[in-house]
């Protein structure tokens, strides 16, 4: 067993080793990471600090903020930056006040990363970069990604996907060199809670982040405030391990009071358990 867990190991080290001389001329040129504060990103940027410290060459982080933007993945992207000393802007993106982003349809992301590689763009030229990159890999294949259309019709490049790596192969790398952004959950943005069809908006955004902060106050560990939309209007739908669902019903009074004080219908557990992908399920 530890020769099979050895060897796997080995295999994810070779294909680091394969993505640092990916990386290599990128650097030489100047390299933007679109960075979310996700754990792909984060790897990518780590890989991408590693090589330029050993081989020179330039890396620039980006992190765009709106409404969407989760509160824990704001204090993951300054913990992370300032953990290897990494050049970072933060900048506002605008996908909030486009109409076609609001309506909330299956595009939705798409429209979002055209934002964030439009600003991305915009960078280039006054910071000495010449290329942009991003967290998609291997996991990614078999999803429905609008936001990888936007990055192909952008030019942008996507190196872990080129390398193949996987998000396992990811995680156990982080892992292995104690960076403590391996554990952290799947992060989506705001929006993706919001099933298809029914409008986002700052407000609705903002109700999802609180309700969520109660969970996350409460020790829950993988959650999402989902919003659906019934005869009278919306209702909130909160997924969760089914493990901990005893956390939320020792909290049941408070999210109920403060979801019907927002005016949503009903606030319920879906005994189903959390699920990805789960705001039209």
């Amino acid at each position: 067993m530890i020769e099979i867990v050895e060897e796997t190991i080995t295999i994810e080290y070779e294909k680091l080793e394969n993505l640092k001389e990916y990386l290599l001329p990128l650097l030489k040129d100047g390299l933007l990471v679109a960075f979310s504060g996700g754990v792909d990103s984060a790897f990518l940027l780590w890989a991408a600090k590693q090589t330029m410290d050993k081989e020179g060459g330039r890396v620039f982080a980006l992190t765009t903020t709106s409404a969407s933007l989760p509160d824990q993945d704001k204090k993951d992207v300054e913990k992370f930056i300032s953990e290897f000393g990494i050049d970072h802007k933060w900048i506002e993106s605008k996908e909030m006040e486009n109409p076609a982003y609001l309506q909330n349809d299956n595009l939705r992301c798409y429209h979002c990363k055209t934002e964030l590689f439009s600003i991305a763009k915009s960078l280039l030229k006054g910071n000495n970069l010449k290329s942009i990159a991003y967290g998609y890999n291997a996991s990614d294949f078999s999803d429905d990604r609008p936001g990888h259309k936007a990055s192909i019709e952008n030019g942008i490049l996507a190196p872990l996907a080129e390398i193949g790596f996987s998000k396992d192969e990811i995680r156990t790398i982080l892992r292995n060199e104690g960076i403590n952004i391996s554990e952290k959950q799947a992060s989506p943005c705001l929006s993706s809670r919001i099933s298809h069809g029914v409008p986002v908006t700052t407000g609705r955004l903002a109700d999802i982040s609180f309700m969520e902060n109660i969970l996350r106050d409460a020790g829950v560990s993988l959650f999402r405030v989902r919003l659906n939309e019934t005869k009278g209007g919306l209702f909130i739908r909160i997924e969760i391990a089914v493990e901990e669902f005893e956390k939320v019903i020792n909290i049941k009074e408070k999210l109920n009071s403060e979801g019907r004080a927002r005016n949503y219908k009903w606030v319920t557990l879906d005994l189903g358990g959390y699920k990805m992908g789960g705001a039209d399920k």
